[in-house]
């Protein structure tokens, strides 16, 4: 099965580009979001391409005034991964590891879009996401995360949002990880028993700060790592990260966080994080039980819901899985402080004994 990728030097294997592999769950995946430093407009785009099971599949959302509009599309693949758009809604890489554009067009629900991401950073490699549950592969994936700022427009509803200088992060996530419908098969242990996740790009005005957390029931980081970037070029990687939470009362989802990230001369640099709203992944499928990442909707479906932020009171799916928009305040180690502002992303399933958490979706007292 010969695909327009076959003409690009970027075969892996003895195997047409078609075929990747032989894990149903293997998915190649863009991921946008972009916002105002005070938050006041918020968006977020993602295409994703399952091979294994001939899906395509993106999402776009828009929080304005408190309201998050969200368009899912959803097509098969016809084994072709060089095109990617899913009706109204496309992803074109413009210059590889610098600038992507994403459009869209629906007018039937008043959505539209065009927006150029160019990285205002290098496009950096995240530490490998490898996990298994008993003998079967739960997550294996790499990520490339970048961050850039925007220029273009959106239309909501015929009112207009330039998004020129907005700033925002882009990443690129390949590999293995549960998609489409769940195993007829439950697995002993479970699949998603336990899950404890962060993700937090930030920006400030002389550097900007990538983290992320993957930890077991115990607090064990499986999977940690952090990077502060100076001038777009001197990128210092600290394996010695931790952080701390303060989770709201009857949720799992913080309204605080801390970072404390130790250099290799021993000095540390402290980061603090104000959560100021939640914006919602499942407008991007998490979690979503009509928009799920790879379920298969037939040749061409499209649909649209919106979610009234403040109206959500609730930590459960399909509201589990968060970006919470966060001002933040770094303290160096010179004692020196600066102002910035980004995304804490959130998804805390299971138990976790650093907070007390002993159920699978027990919220704190």
């Amino acid at each position: 099965m010969l695909t327009k990728g076959d003409d690009y030097p970027i075969h892996q294997t003895a195997e047409p580009i078609a075929y990747a592999g032989t894990d149903r769950n293997f998915y190649d995946r863009y991921f946008f979001n972009g916002y105002n430093p005070d938050g006041s407009v918020f968006f977020a785009a993602a295409l994703g391409v399952y091979p294994l099971l001939n899906v395509m599949d993106a999402a776009f959302c828009i929080v304005v005034d408190g309201v998050q509009h969200n368009l899912h599309a959803s097509r098969h693949l016809r084994m072709e991964r060089m095109d990617t758009q899913v009706g109204p809604i496309s992803v074109d890489v413009v210059v590889p590891l610098q600038q992507l554009r994403v459009r869209v067009d629906s007018a039937e629900h008043g959505i539209r879009a065009d927006i150029l991401f160019s990285g205002y950073a290098e496009a950096l490699e995240e530490p490998r996401y490898t996990r298994r549950n008993g003998p079967r592969m739960f997550m294996d994936l790499t990520r490339l995360t970048q961050q850039g700022h925007y220029r273009g427009w959106i239309e909501v509803q015929g009112n207009r949002i330039v998004v020129d200088g907005m700033t925002g992060t882009r990443d690129r996530s390949w590999g293995v990880r549960p998609i489409g419908m769940a195993d007829p098969q439950p697995m002993d242990p479970p699949n998603f028993a336990q899950f404890h996740w962060l993700w937090s790009p930030l920006h400030f005005d002389d550097c900007y700060v990538l983290y992320n957390l993957n930890a077991d029931e115990h607090g064990e980081p499986w999977n940690v790592g952090a990077v502060i970037g100076r001038n777009g070029k001197h990128v210092e990687h600290l394996r010695n990260a931790t952080s701390t939470l303060r989770i709201s009362s009857g949720t799992r989802h913080a309204d605080s966080a801390s970072f404390q990230f130790v250099h290799r001369n021993g000095d540390a640099t402290r980061i603090d994080l104000s959560v100021k709203w939640p914006f919602f992944m499942t407008g991007l499928g998490y979690f979503n039980p009509d928009w799920a990442h790879g379920l298969n909707k037939g040749p061409l479906a499209v649909g649209y819901d919106q979610i009234r932020t403040a109206d959500i009171r609730t930590h459960l799916p399909p509201y589990s899985h968060i970006q919470a928009f966060v001002s933040a305040t770094m303290t160096g180690p010179d004692g020196q402080v600066s102002q910035g502002f980004g995304v804490l992303e959130q998804l805390l399933i299971g138990p976790y004994s650093p907070l007390g958490m002993t159920g699978l979706l027990d919220p704190m007292p």
